[in-house]
């Protein structure tokens, strides 16, 4: 009983740790309102799905920026400025279209959201050929090939590289068997049965 107490005991140590590191507490800095602010793109599920291709094509330097921040630093509170960037793009982007590409947007967007109930781009490929005509004409914007944004792409960025995260080291570990240990075949055959 009294080996289970302090098992539950280590058990309950190892869970206020995690709760300490994983957790917000009043030690940890959260960002002000005003940092947290910032103008929405206020625009419908229609109208995001029209736009996403060429805005995703048109802001490809600010998202790649802020997921690597997202990704490398592991902390959102790090990245409010590369967020920031990636809101503004958007506003810049939608601008841009409503001021030169307005009806034929208009018109993806309305077909997309009456055609079907998912949004579903199949039923529109006709107004979407002459929004993607209007985006080359006026924006120089292609709309981007299929799989496009799936590719694994070099991304070039001015932030310096986060510092390397030190290796845990486990003082308990149990060590390895020398190299000159007897390793007797197993009795009933090897576990990797693909490998016999």
């Amino acid at each position: 009983m009294k080996q289970f107490f302090n098992k539950r005991l280590d058990s309950k140590n190892a869970r206020e740790k995690f709760l300490e590191k994983e957790m917000a507490t009043f030690q940890h800095e959260l960002p002000t309102e005003e940092e947290l602010t910032v103008p929405e793109v206020n625009l419908s599920s229609a109208s995001l799905r029209a736009g996403a291709f060429h805005m995703g094509k048109y802001c490809e330097h600010q998202n790649n920026e802020f997921m690597l921040c997202r990704q490398e630093l592991q902390d959102p509170r790090k990245c409010l400025a590369e967020g920031r960037a990636v809101t503004a793009c958007a506003l810049e982007f939608f601008r841009k279209v409503k001021k030169s590409c307005y009806a034929e947007f208009t018109q993806y967007t309305n077909c997309l959201d009456k055609s079907s109930g998912d949004l579903h781009f199949k039923h529109c490929r006709n107004t979407q050929n002459v929004l993607d005509k209007c985006m080359l004409d006026n924006l120089g914007i292609e709309r981007p090939e299929y799989g496009y944004f799936c590719r694994a792409k070099i991304h070039h960025t001015d932030r310096p590289a986060p510092a390397p995260r030190p290796k845990k080291v486990y003082e308990d570990a149990t060590p390895g068997l020398p190299d000159d240990y007897p390793r007797p075949p197993a009795k009933f055959g090897s576990r990797l049965h693909y490998m016999m």
